[in-house]
């Protein structure tokens, strides 16, 4: 029994660290460039209405996910550019995949699967629950225009 519960922590310890040390992919292909060309007016808009930083964005798209106000009220914003979130910030999901290119569909599916109910006191508390979901569900595929 001792053995078994031994070698139960090495394996979900090694699965953990293997998570956590997973790189974003960054090439020619990841992330889309014709998806990021055809949202940029949206990101550009809701970058000046909530004031988040090119550096917030980009830390948590390839760093360490983190909390910056002006971001998460940023995801909100895309989120309802996108007409892809009800009044109460649920992102009703259905809506969202059909938003999206084929190309992603089937990554944005995988990752959304424990991504259903969003916890937070705010709209953009929620989005940003969303967010960090997806991220922490596929850290390789998740980007954040």
């Amino acid at each position: 029994m001792k053995i078994f519960i031994s070698f139960s922590v090495i394996l979900i310890c090694g699965f953990c660290g293997s998570i956590q040390g997973q790189q974003p992919r960054r090439d020619d292909e990841w992330p889309p460039k014709g998806i990021l060309a055809m949202i940029k007016p949206i990101t550009e808009s809701c970058v000046k209405k909530t004031g988040v930083t090119q550096e917030a964005i980009r830390e948590f798209s390839d760093g360490e996910i983190h909390e910056d106000e002006a971001l998460k009220c940023y995801m909100n914003c895309i989120f309802h550019e996108f007409e892809v979130v009800d009044e109460n910030g649920d992102v009703h999901l259905e809506t969202l995949f059909r938003t999206v290119p084929d190309s992603i569909r089937e990554v944005l599916l995988n990752m959304s699967k424990n991504c259903i109910h969003p916890e937070g006191d705010t709209l953009c508390h929620k989005a940003w629950w969303f967010h960090q979901c997806w991220k922490k569900a596929d850290p390789v595929h998740y980007f954040l225009p």
